[in-house]
Order: C-alpha cells, then structure tokens, then sequence
C-alpha cells in the first residue's frame, strides 16, 4: 500500500512528499466511509521510509529495515483527512539519529493548513538489539 504520490525535495536530514490518496474512496486505510486524521501517521511513517531508501549507499542492497515503534507528541488538528480538497504535503525532519534508532518530526498540511504534527521514533535492524535475534 503506497499512499505517496511524489517526493518532492529531499536531503540527509528531512523529506517532503505529496499525496492525492487521501481523496479516494477506496483508500485502504478508509473505516465507516471516513478517513480519520490519525490516518496521517501512516502519511508521514511512509515518507520517512521513503527518507531511508533514498539514503542508502549506492552500493547497498537496499535501506535497512525499520520500525515504527513511537508516536509523541502528536496533535491532530482537523478530525478527518478525506474532506481536504487539496493535496497532503507529508514532511519528516530527522532530530537525531544513531546506528540502530531515527527521532523524526513530522507534519502533514494541506494549502497552508497544519492538519497534524508529531515526532516518531523509527528502529532499524531491530534484531541486532537481541541477543537472540527475536523481536518482542
């Protein structure tokens, strides 16, 4: 499921991306006809995806394999996403980052509009932190 239409701008510390998908109706995330604002985390956790592939070394198989394992701070400022007419503007800002952990601040707008904002904490190779390969 990609719900991105574009990147638009990137660089080593942050990505903007633009989407159209939040208009349609067969959205997968769509529940009861509606496609509620907290769907925009998935928006945002999709850019920052994208952020780490586009990072990965040309010589590289591929981005290492993150996780979303934190949402803070977030304020959804409209309650749903499928009645914006325009198109979403997704950006993540890398605030710190590590070998195995990524601190991003995230927004999703609309015209000008701020429709949500938060941070999430993305860790890569989880299983790298276990002594025994298993994740929890």
């Amino acid at each position: 499921m990609c719900l991105l239409d574009c990147v638009e701008e990137w660089d080593e510390l942050r990505i903007q991306c633009r989407a159209i998908s939040h208009r349609a109706k067969d959205n997968p995330l769509r529940a009861n006809g509606r496609l509620g604002a907290a769907c925009g985390i998935e928006y945002a956790a999709q850019a920052m995806a994208v952020h780490g592939a586009l990072l990965a070394p040309p010589n590289s198989t591929g981005a290492k394999v993150g996780y979303l394992v934190s949402v803070r701070g977030t304020q959804l400022h409209v309650s749903r996403l499928d009645d914006i007419a325009a198109d979403l503007l997704v950006k993540a800002s890398c605030i710190t980052r590590n070998e195995n952990n990524i601190l991003y601040q995230f927004s999703v707008s609309a015209a000008g509009v701020l429709l949500l904002e938060g941070r999430a904490a993305v860790v890569l190779n989880a299983e790298a932190l276990t002594s025994s390969g298993d994740v929890a």
